[in-house]
């Protein structure tokens, strides 16, 4: 891969608090090899950016790209054929890419084969930290099974594709972790307590014993990675810091107690606040369930109020956002929707640092420094003053690199 030299260009070090002139960075093969004040690099491509600010590419922690539906239970074996919803999923990689978000972390659903293609270059895409299949109870929030439906998931359910798979007890959760970890699974997530889609649990149903989920912990950690929890409410939570959970997701119930609690143990949060607002405004109209719109409105109320409690505890947040099916292409609005209680620098740290920490890369991803790997967006201003520039499907954004590749390049000539 030839040598790459950007010029004429801002810097935005999530690092610090504003942006930095008088740099250039030089890009050798996967990796930022340089970043300095003038390089001398005869042999590279030179990119003059024309004052734009350079900043490292975006990550999503917490993505659905084989929900194909709004309607949860549709994503579910069954409803739809894989390999549509692989067409599906394609199609969603690509726009995510192209909106700048150079790494996404699966929170169900995504396996090994679509993380592949993603590195074969069969599919255009962000690199993928897959999930496999979410570990849920009968009855929680990834039993996808309808209220009416008495048939008991067959035996082999474990073999079939779908967002989540059932296990009940210490030893099927254990057997359910390490087949997803032989799977290839890059870290295991745990349904803890109820959901907005599913329809059988309400949002404060606790799931799972004390035991099962440390069950699920001791495994992620004998395979040296950790386990993400969907999770509500402070009870929820608590439980899930207690059993030794590293990332939370949702929260959206989050109290000042457990939030400190979070910040004591070095528990991550993954808000995902746009699918709520997403699904508040078209929702309905797409066919998501009354049942789940009653729901939706009770974590909706809260608002941005869990990561004002967050920040002022010190729990460190990523960036998430849950989209599901028709509304994935809603992805950006979460910078837009933090911002009403986050700084802009607060927003891009935890789509770039933070987001590279969940996903133990942190010094490879989210900084610009050398050795990172070369993901890095050259946007049309400054996202620090002006947040709008990384939504918008990606059109202020006129320069997208990963792993050194030029991704999508709009510079005037």
């Amino acid at each position: 891969m030839a040598r790459i030299l950007l010029r004429n260009l801002s810097l935005l070090d999530p690092r610090a608090d504003d942006l930095v002139g008088g740099r250039e960075l030089l890009i050798d093969d996967r990796v930022i090899a340089s970043v300095d004040g003038c390089i001398r690099a005869p042999d590279a491509r030179v990119i003059d950016l024309g004052g734009r600010t350079v900043m490292p590419g975006l990550i999503d922690c917490h993505v659905h790209i084989m929900a194909t539906h709004v309607r949860f239970a549709l994503n579910a074996t069954g409803h739809i054929p894989p390999s549509l919803a692989t067409a599906y999923a394609a199609q969603t990689l690509r726009a995510a890419l192209q909106r700048g978000f150079t790494s996404l972390r699966d929170a169900g659903g995504a396996d090994r084969g679509h993380k592949l293609a993603v590195e074969q270059g069969l599919f255009s895409g962000p690199r993928l930290f897959i999930s496999g299949r979410a570990i849920s109870q009968t009855g929680g929030h990834g039993d996808l099974r309808e209220r009416v439906d008495h048939a008991e998931p067959c035996g082999c359910a474990h073999l079939m594709n779908g967002i989540g798979r059932i296990a009940d007890g210490v030893p099927e959760v254990r057997r359910a972790a390490r087949d997803e970890i032989r799977l290839g699974a890059d870290q295991i997530k745990v349904m803890a307590s109820g959901g907005v889609a599913s329809a059988a649990d309400p949002i404060h149903f606790m799931q799972y014993s004390a035991e099962e989920l440390e069950a699920l912990v001791d495994e992620a950690r004998r395979a040296h990675t950790y386990v993400m929890a969907h999770a509500y409410t402070p009870e929820a939570i608590e439980r899930c810091v207690a059993a030794g959970v590293r990332t939370i997701e949702h929260g959206n119930l989050l109290d000042e107690r457990t939030a400190r609690l979070m910040a004591e143990q070095g528990t991550y949060l993954v808000p995902t606040l746009s699918t709520y607002f997403a699904l508040a405004k078209h929702g309905a109209a797409l066919g998501f369930p009354q049942e789940s719109l009653q729901k939706l409105r009770d974590v909706l109320s809260v608002g941005t109020r869990s990561l004002e409690i967050a920040r002022a505890a010190g729990v460190k947040m990523a960036l998430g956002t849950d989209l599901l099916g028709e509304l994935q292409v809603h992805q950006s609005g979460e910078f837009a929707i933090r911002a009403e209680a986050l700084r802009p620098i607060e927003i891009v740290r935890s789509a770039t640092l933070i987001g590279a920490e969940v996903l133990g890369m942190a010094g490879r991803l989210g900084i610009i420094e050398p050795g990172a790997l070369a993901d890095l967006l050259a946007v049309d201003g400054n996202p620090l003053e002006d947040l709008r520039l990384l939504q918008d499907d990606g059109a202020h954004i006129s320069l997208i690199m990963k792993d050194g590749a030029i991704i999508k390049q709009t510079l005037p000539a």
